[in-house]
C-alpha cells in the first residue's frame, strides 16, 4: 500500500480507502463489517471513511465496533455532517450547533475521543461560511477534531471557504470528497485547480461508478438482482450511466483493462490514482475478497499512451 498525503497537510492516508456509505450498518452485518475493515487494515489500509447519517447513524456505530482492538494512532477516521438526521429544524446544514452536535454523537457512535477528518457532507447556502469556519475551528483547537474538509463542494466554494479561514486565522480545508470516475471528469475543470491552488486533496467516491467500472452490468441484460443497480433505493446516482451504449464500451474496457494484466475495477482505480491531486479512492465492500483486489489498485503505473486508449474506448473513438 501506498500513502498520500492530504493535499499540501502532513497526514497521510492510503491510496485505497474504505468507505461504508450502503453497506455498514446496512446491507452487511456487524460481524462482516469487522471482517472487512481488519482485511484492509492487514492490507495496509488506514483510511475509513463514513457519514452520520449513513444507514441512519448505524455505518458509525458498526465502524466503531470494528476497530476496537486496532491501535488508534494507526486510523484515519473520516466522518460528515450536513444532512438532516430528525425534523428538528437546527438538525442540518453547517451552522455551529449542528456541527457541535454531529460531533460529539460521531465521537458516541465510534467510540473515539477525536475525528481525524471532518467533512461538510455538503455546502449550506443558509449559513454565512464565518459561522461554518469558526465552529469546525473551534473543535480543531479543542482537540476533538484533527483535520476538516468538504464534499461535493463546487470550485468557488472552496475559494471562499479558504479566505474565510485565512482571514479569521483559522486552520483552512484540507480535502475535497467529489464524485470522479472514468465515467465523470467534471472535478478536472474547476474544482482540481481550485483545490491544487489551496492546497485540498481529493479523497473521491464512486470511482468506481457505483460498480459500472467492474463490468458486471452488460448491455441488455437487466442489472444483476441483489446489486446497487438493481436497488431503487439506492441507484440515484447511476441510473443516467445505465444505457447500451455506456455498458457496451465499459465491456470493452474491460477486455483493455485484462490485456494490461488488471481486472477493470483495478484498472478504474488506478486511473483515478494517475491525478496527483487525488490522495485517496473511496471503495465499498461486501466481502474481504472484494477489498484485496481493490487494495492492489495502489502503486499501478500505466504509460500515458495506455490512459490515452482507454478514454479513445470510452469516447467511442478507439480504432481496431
Amino acid at each position: 500500500m501506498r500513502y498520500r498525503k492530504l493535499g499540501k497537510h502532513s497526514i497521510r492516508v492510503s491510496e485505497v480507502g474504505l468507505g461504508g456509505w450502503l453497506t455498514q450498518g446496512r446491507s452487511i452485518d456487524d460481524s462482516t463489517t469487522d471482517t472487512i475493515v481488519h482485511k484492509a487494515f492487514e492490507l495496509g489500509v488506514n483510511f475509513f471513511d463514513t457519514a452520520d447519517v449513513y444507514n441512519k447513524g448505524e455505518a458509525e456505530l458498526s465502524l466503531g465496533k470494528a476497530i476496537v482492538g486496532i491501535r488508534r494512532e494507526d486510523l484515519v477516521i473520516a466522518t460528515k455532517c450536513f444532512f438532516p438526521f430528525s425534523d428538528g429544524p437546527n438538525d442540518r446544514g453547517n451552522g455551529r450547533k449542528h456541527i457541535f452536535e454531529s460531533v460529539h454523537n460521531s465521537l458516541k457512535r465510534m467510540r473515539l475521543d477525536y475525528i481525524d477528518l471532518m467533512q461538510f457532507h455538503r455546502f449550506d447556502p443558509e449559513t454565512e461560511m464565518e459561522e461554518t469556519v469558526r465552529a469546525i475551528d473551534d473543535l480543531v483547537r479543542q482537540g476533538k477534531v484533527m483535520y476538516w474538509g468538504v464534499s461535493e463542494w463546487q470550485a468557488h466554494q472552496i475559494t471562499d471557504a479558504v479566505h474565510t479561514a485565512k482571514a479569521l486565522n483559522a486552520n483552512p480545508p484540507v480535502s475535497n470528497q467529489p464524485q470522479y470516475n472514468m465515467l465523470n471528469t467534471t472535478i478536472e475543470r474547476f474544482v482540481i485547480p481550485a483545490s491544487e491552488q489551496f492546497g485540498l486533496g481529493q479523497v473521491v467516491f464512486s470511482p468506481l461508478a457505483q460498480g459500472i467500472l467492474t463490468g458486471k452490468y452488460l448491455p441488455g441484460q437487466q442489472a444483476p438482482a441483489g446489486s446497487r443497480g438493481a436497488d431503487e433505493t439506492s441507484n440515484n446516482f447511476m441510473k443516467g450511466m445505465l444505457t447500451d451504449e455506456n455498458l457496451t464500451r465499459v465491456q470493452e474496457l474491460k477486455a483493455y483493462a485484462n490485456e494490461q494484466g488488471y481486472t477493470l475495477a483495478q484498472f478504474a482505480l488506478a486511473w483515478c490514482l494517475r491525478q496527483p491531486n487525488v490522495s485517496s479512492v473511496i471503495v465499498g465492500a461486501t466481502s474481504p475478497e472484494q477489498i484485496e483486489v481493490n487494495v492492489a489498485a495502489s502503486g499501478v503505473e500505466l504509460p500515458a499512451e495506455v490512459w490515452e486508449r482507454a478514454g479513445a474506448i470510452l469516447a467511442g473513438t478507439a480504432e481496431g
